[in-house]
């Protein structure tokens, strides 16, 4: 008897399991990274036939409670306006490191690489807007006998 129970509990879980792979196919998204600075964006995007301010996620946060600024916001949508996907997806971040400008730049450059990831297509654009432009620029590092990275010690003739 209790063989067949496990049987039926095995069959059961099986269709559990199946289950799940379906609805994780629906969920299928659009991933890539963006850096800036020293903020790191990880970015999944979703397609999504009508998407609101709700469907744009930062930190497990809305997008307009994450970024307050308007401008920090618009770094955020540049390339959804750009690209004509504004409305239709749904974004979700996670950023680490940096400040809010940073950070926001950082996603706004990982949201256009998973617009590429997702249509080849939009590449032209979006690069042509300086979009998929990774900015290098860091702090530079203080070196020995120095104050700071290049200001030197203040000269005393006596």
């Amino acid at each position: 008897m209790a063989i067949k129970d496990q049987k039926q509990e095995e069959k059961a879980t099986e269709k559990v399991v199946k289950e799940k792979k379906v609805d994780a196919k629906a969920d299928k998204y659009f991933y890539a990274v963006g850096r800036r600075k020293a903020a790191v964006a990880q970015v999944r995007i979703y397609m999504k036939d009508k998407a609101g301010d709700s469907d744009l996620i930062v930190n497990e946060k809305k997008m307009r409670d994450y970024f307050t600024l308007a401008s920090l916001q618009n770094i955020f949508l540049a390339p959804l306006k750009s690209s004509g996907f504004q409305n239709k997806v749904k974004i979700s971040v996670l950023v680490r490191g940096g400040g809010n400008n940073s950070q926001a730049e950082a996603t706004r450059l990982g949201i256009a690489r998973a617009l590429v990831v997702f249509d080849e297509d939009l590449k032209k654009t979006l690069k042509a807007e300086g979009f998929l432009t990774r900015d290098s620029r860091k702090v530079e590092r203080k070196k020995p006998g120095l104050k700071k990275a290049r200001r030197s010690p203040q000269w005393a003739k006596r």
